[in-house]
């Protein structure tokens, strides 16, 4: 489907399910080449991580573990610019290397955050692996170490990423083409 219908936007198809799958397929490679001889812990963040997460994990080539940690800063298609830890890290990451894995870095603001949750806990390192960047809304200085595709800072939706809850199931990323969709 080139035009989809979310809730009562529209949107349009803008990066393809192969293209998502090649990139992803890079990071993991770059990553299993980076950590080798390392068993990294992977904290996906949810709720929008989840498929990337999924898809990353199944192409990294080393031993290594998952957990999630749940932070909002969005509500319907802007960030509100205020993070709210939702779930805790329960896993102890002391003295581990850690991947942070992302669906979007927009402003940074989330991440910054994050960062900071986890560096209190003394990782060995923290790398951060995100989908999606949109360097042009940073409003943060943060080291992307692992971007699969940068963005232009229009909102999308799909593979993960959500328009007030809907949308997530879409295996292919779409960009807003307009505010209201016509009721059809």
């Amino acid at each position: 489907m080139d035009i989809v219908t979310v809730k009562d936007k529209r949107f349009r198809l803008s990066i393809p399910a192969q293209e998502l799958q090649q990139a992803i397929r890079r990071v993991a490679e770059n990553i299993t080449e980076d950590y080798a001889g390392q068993q990294p812990l992977f904290l996906a963040v949810l709720n929008g991580s989840f498929m990337f997460a999924a898809d990353l994990l199944r192409r990294v080539e080393l031993p290594c573990e998952i957990a999630f940690v749940k932070l909002s800063s969005y509500a319907g298609t802007d960030t509100t610019g205020a993070v709210r830890e939702l779930i805790g890290l329960n896993t102890d990451i002391e003295g581990r290397p850690v991947i942070v894995v992302e669906d979007i870095v927009d402003t940074g603001l989330t991440m910054q955050h994050l960062l900071g949750l986890l560096q209190a806990r003394n990782p060995k390192s923290v790398d951060v692996c995100t989908l999606l960047f949109k360097p042009e809304k940073l409003k943060v200085d943060l080291d992307i170490r692992y971007a699969a595709l940068r963005i232009p800072n229009d909102f999308i939706v799909g593979y993960g990423l959500d328009y007030d809850g809907f949308g997530r199931n879409l295996p292919q990323i779409y960009t807003i083409i307009d505010e209201t969709a016509d009721n059809q």
